[in-house]
């Protein structure tokens, strides 16, 4: 057997060299580090261990080459160092998983509580295994890079899209990334232009009470891996291909693919979690404390990561480049992004260095990246958000959307705002392109069929007393809780459910449509399924005529919206060569009623030479309102009446509109478009 030999500390983590792997890991407080080699993922003990000195060190690099070792080599380490009363000290008795690990091992013997306590976990530890580092084919497959004006994001669970009784997936991809891939046709039909996917990178499903497990996500065991779960087959040397095969057939179909990455907090949870991964190496540089070792938390679980620091927004930049450069993903949802701009003391920053690093490196500047503009510590910063190139979700179109279709009082208004690109919260201009995310529903909260049917979320499956989940969701049953027989309450609601979707898509900005709502997912009123690997978190495949018709009403409203885009969301190229103007009616041209009791709203898009191009009329009222309209050189076409039966709501051809006036049934929306702009055009 060839001797070991020093090693190099770049690259981090585990790769090939010529004459075997190369390791090196961060651990800038340790004495000594043994890195341990396992036979088998389900291993319980190594068959090797190298122990390495000061001499394997440089800076806070420990490193070692092992000659002989190639792909599929599983790994792990302890670490060792000095024992410093009233902080977290490091503990050799277990076995950790490297940090910037491509590929994870061992979760048929993994029990997390073993990695808790004083006794070892080394027969029940995850351990690293060693993978390519090739780069994606762009050539084969490069990315479709859509304009932010003409992006439409559609949020996904990659396990729960796959899978559900009536799923056209193969029943051995069912739950997997190849099945995406068998279903990606529909999302093509439906129109969007971006799927982003709950995470993917593996997270630890048994981060959950007791008889639950963790369904979603958002509880990181690594940044670099895939989950093993979604891998088809199981082995985890196959995961990076078939995340490639994935990005590849959603390139060659024009859809881009953003990842929702959780680099605000782990899954080793606060200082009663356990010791898995960063917080061996080093508890102190990954995570916020005091200095007698308390966690600070803006995460709402249980810690909150120093992304502020060197070493740790090298590992965060890592894992970007991993997956947007070897995996081919266009870009990035960062949850609860803002707490990555919080410095020592979880002191917010103006001028985050994460967000400078990633907007300076090169190789990263062509991706789209996305965040939560709030966290758990109260910070919110939608458009001062503190990087140039970050789009944040905009929480206040939704409850203002809601709010107004909802009937609520002192909601014209916002609902002015919100349609007109959120002038009143960005600084007194509408945002710019690629700024702000528009958005009604999300994974996080009620579905929008649960949405029109439900006044409160139903959590008990969750196992908490429906203690979780928001209790504030601008929610109405229309009058029965729950699914309902009564055909007027149906009726209302189908017709709501339509405003609603008309509401966010006839809006400026880059609309995200929630998993399933184009067919009327339900969740059964669940507004946080987080833990429901089941039914209840599974895409809705069994769809009758009413969810297809709300299918077909959703794909002609996104042709719509891609032939109006110059108009309903143009970006500054645009608005330079259209000088488009939007002027706010009542039931009265320009006359607006911003009263707190007023339900109604009308608008227009015109230009100085062409006149009106397009009006959209919305009444929230109970009571049906007749509308003056503007002069319409071309003529009208009735393009959307929500009052109308199925079908003809959003017909394929829009019939010319001769009337001068427009009567708008109760909680009902009315859209007229000019009739050159949609000459010849079948939605």
């Amino acid at each position: 057997m060839a001797s070991i030999q020093l090693g190099h500390p770049w690259p981090l983590g585990a790769s090939l060299t010529a004459a075997g792997v190369n390791f090196s890991v961060v651990a800038p407080r340790a004495t000594r580090v043994e890195l341990l080699l396992f036979e088998r993922g389900d291993s319980p003990e190594p068959d090797r261990v190298i122990a390495l000195d000061g001499r394997h060190r440089s800076g806070d690099h420990w490193h070692v080459e092992v000659p002989g070792l190639g792909l599929g080599a599983c790994y792990g380490y302890r670490v060792f160092g000095p024992l410093l009363p009233g902080q977290h000290n490091f503990d050799p008795s277990k076995v950790l998983l490297d940090p910037c690990a491509r590929a994870i091992d061992g979760w048929q013997v993994y029990r997390r509580g073993a990695a808790a306590g004083a006794a070892p976990n080394t027969s029940s530890c995850l351990k690293g295994v060693v993978t390519e580092r090739d780069r994606f084919d762009f050539e084969a497959a490069p990315r479709p890079r859509h304009s932010w004006s003409r992006t439409v994001i559609y949020e996904l669970h990659v396990g729960g899209f796959t899978q559900g009784p009536g799923c056209p997936v193969s029943r051995a991809l069912q739950g997997t990334y190849l099945g995406l891939i068998e279903v990606l046709g529909e999302l093509k039909a439906l129109g969007v232009t971006a799927l982003e996917l709950l995470p993917v990178m593996a997270f630890d499903p048994h981060d959950a009470p007791d008889g639950r497990l963790n369904h979603w996500g958002y509880s990181p065991l690594s940044w670099l891996a895939p989950h093993h779960a979604y891998v088809a087959g199981g082995d985890p040397l196959t995961a990076r291909g078939q995340v490639r095969r994935l990005v590849s057939a959603c390139h060659q179909l024009g859809l881009e693919v953003l990842v929702d990455v959780v680099y605000n907090h782990t899954t080793e949870g606060n200082q009663e979690g356990p010791t898995l991964s960063w917080r061996g190496f080093d508890d102190r540089l990954y995570y916020h404390q005091t200095a007698k070792g308390e966690y600070l938390d803006v995460s709402g679980c249980g810690n909150t990561v120093a992304a502020n620091r060197p070493l740790v927004r090298r590992l965060i930049l890592e894992s970007m480049r991993c997956w947007a450069l070897e995996l081919g993903v266009d870009g990035f949802r960062f949850d609860l992004g803002i707490a990555l701009s919080r410095g020592e003391g979880l002191a917010p920053l103006d001028q985050p260095p994460l967000f400078e690093d990633i907007e300076a490196d090169p190789e990263l500047s062509d991706l789209k990246l996305v965040s939560e503009p709030w966290d758990c510590g109260g910070l919110y910063r939608l458009s001062d958000f503190p990087a140039r190139r970050v789009a944040a979700w905009n929480g206040r179109f939704r409850d203002d959307l809601r709010s107004f279709w909802k009937g609520d009082e002192k909601t014209s208004w916002s609902m002015a705002q919100r349609l007109n690109g959120s002038p009143d919260l960005f600084g007194g201009q509408p945002a710019e392109a690629g700024r702000c995310i528009t958005f009604i529903t999300a994974h996080d909260g009620f579905t929008l069929a649960d949405l029109v049917s439900y006044n409160r979320k139903h959590n008990l499956a969750n196992g908490e007393d429906d203690r979780d989940g928001d209790n504030h969701n601008n929610s109405w049953n229309h009058g029965v809780e729950g699914p309902s027989s009564d055909h007027a309450v149906v009726a209302l609601r189908e017709r709501q459910l339509r405003n609603l979707l008309a509401s966010l898509l006839l809006a400026p900005g880059v609309p995200m449509l929630l998993m399933g709502d184009e067919v009327r997912r339900s969740q059964g009123g669940n507004n946080n399924a987080w833990c429901q690997n089941n039914p209840i978190g599974w895409m809705h495949w069994r769809a009758n005529a009413q969810d297809l018709a709300l299918r077909q009403f959703c794909r002609r409203l996104l042709r719509l919206r891609e032939r109006l885009t110059p108009l309903l969301n143009p970006d500054q190229a645009t608005l330079e060569e259209l000088p488009v103007q939007r002027h706010w009616h009542g039931v009265e041209l320009n006359a607006p009623d911003w009263a707190k009791w007023s339900h109604s709203l009308a608008w227009s898009l015109e230009t100085p030479h062409q006149g009106a191009l397009l009006w959209c009329g919305m009444n929230a009222y109970f009571k049906a309102m007749h509308f003056d309209l503007p002069p319409c050189p071309g003529g009208w076409l009735r393009v959307i009446d929500t009052a109308l039966p199925a079908g003809q709501d959003l017909p394929e051809r829009p019939e010319r509109w001769s009337p001068p006036g427009a009567p708008l049934e109760s909680r009902s929306l009315m859209l007229l478009v000019a009739a050159p702009l949609l000459a010849g055009v079948r939605l």
